[in-house]
């Protein structure tokens, strides 16, 4: 039966969600050559893979020296990831640009509403200096759809975003402010705030621009300086078209058609059990014509209802045990 991709987005149950990633791991595995390649150096195949289980997750690094795509198709855009000077960046070669758009405005939705409740503010300076950023794209068509006349991205104007960020608290309007943490973090350092009408979420690291920091002190820096209770998280990357999002404490859902897995560090075909810590794999079902099976270089455990926490990333640049597995 022909996957219509559309129907990832209703899905209701655990026994559709397998369905489905069995469904697509059989079309990437017929017509996608590098991930064919990849399962049959596992012996792996659409003929011995019965249950989601056995489904093999391709390495994330491939995305930096391969062109993962469905063989028949070409890409109508290329998102790139960031990359500190002299490494290789990861290419995310996409298909379908409205199945990305698809994603996050159902993603979005799911955890938050209608976009158009929102005036949406974006913090971005790492992602708006280079060009490439799949988070850009989605919040720039977040902001447009949200259609509020003071929407918009704040470069490096902290004064300007200030002022805007009292305005609309003023009055009341319903607002997000999105932004990278180290940009979150310079905000706060040159004001305060006590907000009750706006949801703030950090989508990540320092970027080179200042000392990581754990998350719960981010997180505490970050209420203290606006003002409000919790802070929101958005978990994604280059190489997927998914979100998963937290509404606090850094514990993160994903939308039904995406899925975290655990396996075992040292060895990448086995998997942890709940609330165990390991490398992370993501079923991405939106990730039709590239690959939805990917083992991250994330570390992180899951729960019992499926959400996850995000504990931080291995050591090294690659994930032990997938030199076993190179092509």
């Amino acid at each position: 039966m022909p996957i219509k991709v559309n129907d990832i987005f209703n899905i209701k149950s655990e026994i559709e969600f397998e369905n489905f990633a069995l469904e697509v791991f059989r079309y990437q595995y017929q017509n996608n050559t590098v991930y064919n390649q990849f399962c049959n150096q596992l012996n792996r195949t659409d003929l011995t893979v019965k249950n989601v289980a056995n489904i093999p997750y391709l390495p994330i690094s491939f995305f930096k020296t391969k062109q993962v795509l469905t063989n028949s198709l070409e890409s109508e855009i290329i998102f790139t990831s960031s990359g500190t000077a002299g490494t290789e960046t990861s290419k995310h070669y996409v298909a379908n640009i409205n199945l990305y758009k698809k994603s996050y405005m159902a993603a979005f939705k799911h955890f938050y509403g209608s976009v158009s409740e929102y005036c949406i503010l974006a913090l971005l300076p790492a992602y708006l200096e280079r060009e490439g950023s799949s988070l850009i794209y989605m919040v720039q068509d977040l902001i447009n759809k949200s259609k509020h006349p003071d929407s918009g991205f704040y470069l490096n104007d902290f004064k300007k975003l200030q002022n805007k960020l009292k305005q609309l608290e003023a009055s009341g309007t319903k607002t997000l402010l999105i932004g990278v943490s180290f940009a979150l973090v310079d905000m706060v350092e040159k004001f305060k705030f006590q907000l009750n009408n706006t949801i703030v979420m950090e989508t990540g690291g320092m970027k080179g621009r200042r000392k990581e920091i754990v998350r719960e002190e981010l997180h505490h820096i970050l209420k203290n300086g606006f003002g409000v209770k919790k802070i929101h998280s958005e978990y994604g990357m280059t190489e997927l078209l998914s979100q998963a999002y937290s509404v606090g404490e850094g514990i993160f859902k994903t939308p039904p058609w995406m899925k975290i897995i655990i396996r075992d560090t040292e060895d990448p075909l086995s998997f942890k059990p709940i609330k165990k810590s390991g490398g992370v794999n993501i079923i991405d079902l939106a990730n039709k014509e590239s690959c939805s099976f990917i083992a991250t270089q994330d570390l992180g455990k899951v729960y019992k209802d499926g959400s996850f926490e995000i504990l931080g990333r291995f050591d090294n640049s690659d994930v032990r045990g997938c030199n076993l597995m190179a092509i």
